[in-house]
């Protein structure tokens, strides 16, 4: 059986495992991200390999980081969170273990995982994926393949204009998706009615001490559970805004699936309902063809592990 290590390098962890060729994840293991000190990071990520190999003969090597890859997949030309310019990350695996090294996007990778084996497993072509969390990240496969693009930074569907002269991103454009449809706007929005309308975030404001200012993600959804109406309008909003994304990508790409994963998706149908139903009304009289069906990402916390070790096996 041909076995592969996937590495997912995130802003507080180095996830890794050892996964088979069905995506089974045979073991982990797991470091601290220091994640302004590059050598550091480096370091934590030949200790989670170090251990896995020492138990597991591998071929290759997979690894997902948040940031743009070069179309040679081998150095990360930007990563914000990880202090990483034009880092020449596979060369210095493979010259540590002397084995095949990937390094792709983590959302790609966390997008091909579901193509492979999660909420996309049975679509044979094509695929797109949100991951909703702090921004947003995506993922897109057509024919098969990933997309990646002429530079290797292709998917960037967060950072896609959704309101001309909107709110500032921290990519430098304004009115990017991401500022209205990630888990930060959720926050945003719910504190913004906390303030602004007390009355309406009671629930909400009694998790959070009664300080608007200190509600966060995990108390929105807890109060959205319970009927905080707050809470539940900063689901609709961000749903609103996904859904229409979703229906821009339906009239470029016309894929099979489209996926909903990332942090976020714990909320579950106080995402994707709101999602959804915006999704459909956007699509006018495209809505009477057939159409992607929305789904909820399947594969958690080990989608990053599981589509990066996929990856090198490929």
């Amino acid at each position: 059986m041909s076995l592969t290590i996937g590495v997912d390098i995130g802003g507080t962890k180095v996830l890794g495992g050892v996964v088979g060729p069905d995506g089974e994840v045979l073991a982990q293991a797991r470091r601290p991200t220091p994640a302004h000190d590059p050598t550091g990071t480096l370091i934590m990520i030949f200790d989670v390999i170090s251990e896995l190999i020492a138990a597991h003969p591998v071929d290759a090597i997979g690894v997902g980081a948040a940031g743009w890859i070069d179309s040679t997949r081998s150095k990360i030309m930007y990563a914000p969170n990880l202090a990483w310019r034009d880092e020449p990350l596979r060369d210095h695996i493979a010259e540590r273990f002397n084995l095949p090294v990937v390094i792709e996007n983590d959302a790609n990778v966390a997008a091909w995982a579901e193509f492979r084996f999660g909420a996309a497993r049975d679509a044979s072509d094509s695929m797109v994926l949100y991951t909703v969390g702090t921004g947003i990240g995506s993922g897109i496969v057509l024919g098969g393949e990933l997309v990646r693009g002429a530079f290797g930074v292709a998917a960037e569907i967060g950072h896609t204009r959704a309101v001309p002269d909107g709110q500032l991103c921290g990519c430098g454009r304004r009115g990017c998706l991401e500022q209205y449809a990630s888990g930060s706007a959720l926050v945003r929005y719910a504190r913004a009615t906390a303030q602004e309308a007390p009355d309406k975030a009671e629930l909400l404001l009694s998790l959070a001490n009664g300080l608007p200012q200190a509600v966060n993600g995990p108390m929105v959804t807890t109060a959205a559970r319970q009927g905080d109406p707050a809470a539940i309008a900063a689901f609709e909003q961000i749903g609103y805004w996904l859904g229409n994304s979703m229906a821009d990508m339906v009239q470029v790409l016309d894929p099979q699936v489209i996926v909903i994963g990332g942090g976020v998706i714990d909320a579950g149908d106080l995402l994707i309902g709101p999602a959804e139903a915006s999704y459909r009304d956007a699509l006018e009289a495209r809505g009477r063809l057939p159409v992607a069906n929305v789904l909820a990402a399947q594969m958690g916390n080990l989608a990053g592990v599981v589509g990066a070790a996929d990856l090198a096996r490929r």
